[in-house]
């Protein structure tokens, strides 16, 4: 059969990648279409649009890039048309991927999201037309479920994906990165996770790099994300020596670190989910924060806390991410033995909520027993 993948982001990409995997698994003679990145371009989709052109984030920024994206959605629906799909599969991405879904319900293709939008938090009303739109809603926390539920949307838990990913990691060999990685063998890591796009990145560093002077025992490493070339985040270090940079090393970076700064998204629960103690940041454009404030319907920005219902991680957003509220959570996280066991039992329990792996299998498998139902 042939399957058409739209994903916009670098985390889609990385679900995305799994599951074409399954796919292919599932369905040997599978025919995979997507827009995506290297990943799912590893794992045997023909990947036609990078997500690296897709990533416009907030209010303002779409409006910039508003005749950009209308090209894209252009392109899109003609693309699809040629391909021709026994399967249409949405990976988040709402802001596109719905407009996306409309047509393709309107031209009497199956279409399928993996990774809800977050519709629980805010524009609920985005649920109607999930129903009217979408033949099945495939979630990957546990919330949600009870959430289309309400509303009468056809809709399955198949576990966090992130499961499988945790599950494949293999212990980080603490000689060899620090070797590979000019690391001084004799101070701990303070990982710091700044995000994935442009605006952000500048955003979170310029205000995460001002913690590493209070903390002269330790190293601080950035994670570099893959859609960004590293002279990028090389502008903002400059002659910090107690800094390096790594990239596509995310989770060997952070099995090897005592604490990390993460911003707000999926690296806040890879973070968790790999037992390190964490400060969630984030800070965005000021016209965009106060929309989605206005708009939020949610008690929680970081999805570890979302998912628990209540506060794990300490989040600092907007005017309250500052170096001195950081510095004094880390020095919290660092230095409080209790506080330490705590947050690892929270962990624990995390996990034991988000169920077991096999994410992917569950979608794909789902996704194929529906397109044979007709």
């Amino acid at each position: 059969m042939k399957y058409y993948i739209i994903a916009g982001e670098a985390s889609g990409d990385l679900h995305g990648s799994n599951l074409v995997a399954s796919l292919r698994a599932h369905d040997p003679d599978a025919t995979i279409r997507a827009w995506g990145g290297e990943k799912m371009r590893q794992n045997g989709a023909n990947v036609v649009k990078n997500y690296h052109d897709l990533a416009f984030m907030g209010f303002v920024e779409v409006l910039i890039n508003l005749n950009t994206i209308l090209k894209n959605i252009k392109f899109c629906k003609k693309d699809i048309t040629e391909f021709a799909p026994d399967a249409l599969i949405l990976i988040d991405y709402p802001g596109f991927n719905l407009k996306i879904a409309k047509w393709a319900k309107k031209q009497g293709y199956k279409v399928f999201y993996y990774i809800s939008p977050q519709v629980w938090a805010w524009k609920r009303r985005r649920v109607y037309k999930i129903k009217r739109v979408v033949d099945k809603m495939l979630c990957i926390l546990p919330f949600e479920k009870k959430f289309y539920d309400s509303y009468g949307v056809d809709c399955q838990f198949v576990g966090h994906p992130l499961l499988d990913e945790i599950a494949k990691v293999e212990p980080a060999d603490r000689s060899k990165f620090y070797k590979a990685n000019r690391l001084n063998p004799r101070k701990e890591i303070i990982a710091m996770l700044p995000g994935s796009r442009k605006q952000e990145v500048s955003r979170m560093l310029t205000v995460m790099l001002q913690v590493v002077k209070r903390f002269p025992d330790y190293q601080f490493v950035i994670a570099c994300a893959p859609s960004l070339p590293m002279s990028y985040y090389k502008q903002f270090v400059n002659d910090k020596s107690n800094v390096k940079l790594v990239r596509n090393r995310t989770y060997q970076l952070l099995q090897l670190s005592s604490a990390a700064m993460v911003t707000s998204g999926t690296a806040t629960l890879e973070t968790a989910l790999l037992d390190v103690p964490e400060v969630v940041c984030y800070k965005a454009n000021k016209i965009s924060y106060l929309i989605a404030r206005l708009l939020a319907k949610v008690k929680y920005i970081c999805l570890v806390n979302l998912i628990m219902d209540r506060v794990v991680v300490k989040e600092l957003i907007q005017g309250d991410m500052t170096a001195k509220n950081i510095t004094d959570e880390l020095r919290s996280l660092l230095n409080n033995q209790k506080r330490q066991r705590k947050l690892l039992e929270d962990y624990d329990e995390l996990k034991y909520v988000l169920g077991n792996a096999g994410a992917s299998d569950r979608t794909a498998e789902t996704i194929i027993a529906n397109i044979n139902l007709n």
